[in-house]
C-alpha cells in the first residue's frame, strides 16, 4: 500500500506528485501519455517562455522521477473503489491500494463517476478549494472540474492544491511547501 495514488500524468497529476513524493508521501502515477500537452506549445506558463508541449512533460517528467515517485508509464486505470482503508485502483496487470486518491484524467470524468463523485450542473466534477470531491480524501483536478479554463498552469496549481491538502491532513497541521536557497543547496549541492 502506497500513500497517494494518481490517475493521470499531465500537469496536475505531475504536479500533485511532486508536492506529495518531495514532502515524505509515497506515490504512484498511472500515466497513459494522452495529455493534451502534446498539442500544446507553451507561451503563457509562468517562468516558460517558449516551450514545445512534449518537451514542458519529458522535463516534469524528469522532475518527479528525480524525486522518486514511482511513474507507471503506459498503464491505463480501468477501475477505481472506496475501501475501508482508503482506495483501489485496478490496471489490466495489476491492483493497487493508497489512502490518497488524485484524478487528473483531463476532461475524462469516468472515473470520478465511477467513484460516486458528486458533479455540479455542468457535468464537471464538484471539488472544494482544496480540489476534494464529495468522496472523502479523493481529489479531481484540471478539466474535470472545469468546463472551460482547461490551461495547464491552472491544472498544475489544482494538483498541488490537493497534494498540500493531503500533507496537511497527514501532518496534522496546515502544511505550507515553501522552499529556500538553503533548501536547494542541501538537495543539490551549493550553486556555482
Amino acid at each position: 500500500m502506497t500513500d497517494v495514488l494518481i490517475v493521470g500524468g499531465g500537469p496536475a497529476g505531475l504536479s500533485a506528485a511532486l508536492f506529495a513524493q518531495k514532502n515524505g508521501l509515497e506515490t504512484t502515477v498511472f500515466d497513459t501519455d494522452g495529455t493534451w500537452m502534446h498539442k500544446a506549445h507553451l507561451f503563457n506558463y509562468l517562468g516558460v517562455g517558449s516551450q514545445d508541449g512534449s518537451a514542458f512533460m519529458e522535463t516534469a517528467r524528469s522532475q518527479v522521477d528525480s524525486f522518486g515517485v514511482d511513474r507507471k508509464q503506459g498503464t491505463e486505470v480501468t477501475d477505481v473503489e472506496q475501501t475501508d482503508g482508503g482506495f483501489e485502483v485496478v490496471t489490466e496487470d495489476d491492483t493497487y491500494k493508497a489512502s490518497y486518491l488524485i484524478l487528473a484524467t483531463g476532461a475524462n470524468r469516468d472515473l470520478a463517476e465511477t467513484l460516486g463523485c458528486d458533479m455540479t450542473d455542468e457535468d464537471v466534477v464538484d471539488v472544494n478549494v482544496t480540489m476534494e470531491t464529495s468522496v472523502d480524501d479523493a481529489y479531481a483536478t484540471g478539466g474535470m472540474v472545469r468546463a472551460e479554463e482547461w490551461q495547464a498552469v491552472i491544472s498544475a496549481g489544482d494538483g498541488a492544491a490537493a497534494a498540500l491538502n493531503i500533507l496537511t491532513k497527514e501532518k496534522g497541521e496546515h502544511f505550507h511547501d515553501f522552499d529556500t536557497p538553503a533548501d536547494a543547496d542541501a538537495l543539490f549541492g551549493p550553486e556555482e
